[in-house]
């Protein structure tokens, strides 16, 4: 018989281990989408939900244009629920192994990923009726004006992606081995 003390190490350990495999798996899906969703993404994404150039000079009503626009709308949300995944690892990790700080950086990061989807959909929405430049005078001027909402989206998706770089990378890394002091050898 394994005495209670021993057992409920044992199961320290097991949940240790399950704990270090769920990291590894949302390591497994952070990164990659990282990289190519975020560095990539954008480009490709904006491509297919704007009105292409070709259909541009097509469009001669109001309803036209409106319509080119609406048929955005669908690309915008896919587009914003796969930009979430890096964000949404970043909540399961700190689920996972909960600190105040992370946390308070962790609704840092969803409080700027909300304004740059925002001002992404914005821009992409608006570009879609200004119908990238050969557009006719069927809509408020003010919609030429979301041409300057990439500045404003930059300005905020700098700070994001360093903020979630540098937190995935913390909860990237393993905690369950002591720190390696200098001049120490691995052992």
């Amino acid at each position: 018989m394994i005495p209670k003390s021993e057992n409920r190490f044992s199961e320290k350990i097991l949940l240790n281990h399950k704990k270090l495999a769920l990291r590894a798996l949302l390591a497994v899906v952070f990164w990659p989408s990282l990289f190519f969703f975020w560095c990539l993404g954008p480009f490709v994404f904006f491509l297919l939900s704007t009105t292409s150039s070709e259909v541009c000079p097509r469009l001669e009503t109001r309803a036209e244009f409106l319509a080119a626009a609406n048929d955005t709308l669908p690309m915008l949300v896919l587009q914003n629920l796969i930009y979430a995944v890096p964000v949404v690892c970043l909540v399961l990790w700190n689920w996972l192994l909960p600190e105040p700080t992370r946390a308070r950086h962790i609704i840092t990061c969803i409080k700027l990923f909300a304004v740059s989807a925002v001002l992404g959909a914005l821009w992409e929405y608006g570009s879609s009726l200004v119908c990238d430049g050969y557009g006719q005078p069927f809509f408020s001027p003010a919609w030429r004006v979301t041409s300057y909402l990439p500045i404003a989206n930059l300005a905020v998706n700098t700070p994001l992606y360093v903020l979630v770089f540098s937190l995935g990378r913390v909860f990237s890394m393993r905690e369950d081995e002591p720190a390696q002091g200098p001049g120490e050898t691995i052992s």
